[in-house]
């Protein structure tokens, strides 16, 4: 019974590292499709500015569009790929609850003369 619900302990946790990381990236994502409108309504001729590392280095407006379509398709994946996590865990973490509630429910049932 203790292994179980440090087991459920450790899943739960789990599961709120997942739903962070999915909240990041999905915040990510809005801020990516927000500068893609932003540049679509700039000029083709515009100067714009990119971060690579530590330095802002002047790219033309295609670059930085593709630059910024590359990285929403890139987090999109990761999301889904943490969406399939959170639904296997979530899956883990109610079989694992259900375990527990039978096993206490068990117990708590009076013993057969």
């Amino acid at each position: 019974m203790q292994n179980q619900l440090a087991m459920l302990q450790q899943i739960q946790q789990q599961l709120q590292t997942i739903l962070s990381q999915k909240a990041q990236y999905e915040m990510a994502v809005r801020e990516a499709k927000r500068a893609q409108e932003e540049i679509r309504d700039s000029a083709d001729d515009a100067v714009m500015y990119m971060s690579v590392g530590t330095v802002m280095m002047q790219k033309k407006k295609d670059v930085v569009n593709a630059k910024l379509t590359e990285k929403v398709e890139t987090l999109e994946l990761r999301i889904k790929s943490l969406e399939k996590q959170e639904k296997m865990m979530q899956g883990k973490f109610e079989q694992l609850q259900a375990q527990i509630k039978a096993a206490l429910e068990g117990k708590g049932a009076p013993a057969a003369a």
